[in-house]
Order: C-alpha cells, then sequence, then structure tokens
C-alpha cells in the first residue's frame, strides 16, 4: 500500500478519478451567453486569417462588395431588402494547462484539498480541448520541479499529462516548501518558449505566494495569447470557525478567538480585498479571474462561472 493510499480519496487525486471527468467536459458549456466567440475553453476563436472551417455569425444588410452566394434569399423575399449570411472563420486554438502541485495546495479543511481541486478543474478542461478537436498540453509545477507535456491533438498525450499531475500530487505528503518566485519564473520562461501566438493559457492555483513583479511576468503571456485564471479556495482562508482554536505552521503556533465577531469580520475583509485587488490588477491587462472552492461540487460551480464569465477583449 503506498502512502497516499493511507488517506481519504478527496486528499490525493487518482488516475481512474480523473478520466471520470470526461463525462463533466461533455456536460459542461463553456460558452459565453452572449458571444458565442468569447468561449473560454472551447478552442473556438473567431479570426479573419487561416480556418479549418466556417461558422455561421448572423444576417445582415447587404453591403456593397459582399459575395452574392451569401445572399440569404429567404431574409430577402421576406423583408424585400437583400441581406447576406455572415460567416466567420474557426481556427486552431492550442491550450496550455498549468496546474499548481506545490505544498500550498496542500490543503482543505472540510472535503477536497486545493491540489485535488485543481486537478479535476485541469482534467475537464482538457477533456473540453480535446472534445473540439484542438491541440492540449500541460505544465504541472511542484516545490522541487516542473513537467511539460507539449500540446498534442492525442488522448494519450492527456493522458500522460494526467499521470504527471498524479505523481506530483502523490507527492505532495513528503515534499517541502520551496523559494517559491524563482522556481515559477523558470516556469514561466517555459511556458513562453511553447506558446508562440492564439494559445489559449490556463493557469490552476490558489494565488497566495505572487509578488506584483511575479504577477506582471504571468500578465505577459496574454500579449499573443487568451490567459485565464483559475484561483483555488477554501473556505477556512476566508471564514473562521465560530470557537477558538490553535492555528500554526512548522515554526509557529497562535490562539485564534473566532467567537470573536471583529476578528471574523476582518479575516473575511481581508481575503475579499486580496482577491479583489488581484483581480483588479489583471483586469488590466484583460486577464479574467475566477475562484471555485474546496466544498462545492465542481460542475456546478464552472456551470456558474462559465455562465457569467467573457474574455475581456
Amino acid at each position: 500500500m503506498t502512502e497516499s493510499k493511507k488517506y481519504p480519496k478527496d486528499v490525493f487525486i487518482s488516475l481512474p478519478e480523473l478520466l471520470k471527468k470526461e463525462h463533466s467536459a461533455r456536460s459542461l458549456s463553456f460558452l459565453s451567453r452572449k458571444h458565442k466567440v468569447n468561449s473560454v475553453l472551447s478552442g473556438k476563436h473567431a479570426s479573419k486569417l487561416r480556418g479549418r472551417g466556417l461558422e455561421f455569425e448572423e444576417v445582415r444588410n447587404y453591403v456593397k462588395g459582399d459575395d452574392i452566394r451569401n445572399i440569404d434569399w429567404k431574409v430577402t423575399a421576406r423583408t424585400q431588402k437583400t441581406h447576406t449570411r455572415v460567416y466567420t472563420e474557426e481556427k486552431e486554438k492550442p491550450v496550455l494547462i498549468v496546474v499548481d502541485q506545490s505544498k500550498s495546495m496542500f490543503f482543505g479543511s472540510q472535503k477536497r484539498t486545493k491540489s485535488v481541486v485543481a486537478a479535476e478543474l485541469a482534467a475537464i478542461a482538457a477533456f473540453r480541448t480535446l472534445k473540439e478537436g484542438d491541440r492540449v498540453g500541460g505544465i504541472v509545477f511542484a516545490d522541487n520541479d516542473f513537467d511539460v507535456i507539449s500540446p498534442k491533438r492525442s488522448r494519450k498525450n492527456t493522458v500522460h499529462f494526467f499521470e504527471k499531475i498524479v505523481q506530483r500530487n502523490q507527492e505532495l505528503i513528503n515534499s517541502r516548501p520551496i523559494e517559491f518566485e524563482p522556481a515559477l519564473k523558470k516556469v514561466i520562461q517555459r511556458i513562453n518558449n511553447l506558446v508562440t501566438h492564439d494559445f489559449t493559457v490556463i493557469i490552476i492555483s490558489d494565488f497566495i505566494r505572487y509578488s506584483p513583479k511575479l504577477i506582471k511576468a504571468i500578465a505577459s503571456i496574454s500579449r499573443h495569447n487568451d490567459l485565464i485564471l483559475a484561483k483555488i479556495a477554501d473556505p477556512l482562508e476566508y471564514a473562521i470557525p465560530n470557537e477558538k482554536f490553535v492555528a500554526g505552521n512548522l515554526t509557529n503556533q497562535i490562539v485564534i478567538n473566532g467567537k470573536s465577531q471583529t476578528i471574523n469580520k476582518a479575516f473575511q475583509q481581508g481575503f475579499t480585498k486580496d482577491y479583489n485587488s488581484f483581480k483588479n490588477e489583471m483586469r488590466k491587462y484583460h486577464v479574467p479571474v475566477f475562484m471555485v472552492d474546496t466544498v462545492q461540487k465542481l460542475d456546478d460551480q464552472l456551470k456558474e462561472v462559465f455562465g457569467k464569465l467573457q474574455i475581456a477583449r
């Protein structure tokens, strides 16, 4: 029996559990309700350049120079004005999924650890990309190293990505946190080497150890690509228990009186302020940020998120 099997499944992730997420990817819609081209995870992106096919967009009044082959004769007959059908081209939209499996993700107060939720979200995004026929790859970064799986239009490659996630996830029981910023800078460098332009890059993390300098480095990815940040949070990070308890790390301990409304309110306001500040900073770079927690069903949370989220253009 491996060490990870001594713990509940929601503490660690397994390959069979990630493969089950294919069903979630099929049943969820990642399309904006208002603008179909503003898909977040679907892989289709409106383009005037090259394409694999044409997608109907709208019917509008005929303008001199329009291709007469696209005239919509039914609408023209009904309105007595010439109308034409407008199409947009679809081009390949490779997806790179960056998954945080470092020590800060190895935490969960009620249901699952943040590292498990991050792995599940990565699997859903990967399966959705494959379903759309686009290439998908990933980077799994841990405290001591990171793994790179180049984007391919291949289920085998995607399973290999999942295997690396599972491996790094199960190593969390023995891993020790290192200096985070230099390690992540190497990951960002690798991302910039992998993606050229017109990629979708999804970074899944708790984003609790990110300096302003590091945030700018991450945002630089969005200059020629769509960048999406998924924050994983645990309820204990924004709502402390209504009782006295001891909290600590490897070196210090402190007694917290959770019954104090002042402390409770300050704790919650601190988290909200930090999160809003993070979102506002990323909004400057037109980078959307969304948050999911470790308690609610991931599928339900994603349905709510992607019913509202649109990529800023």
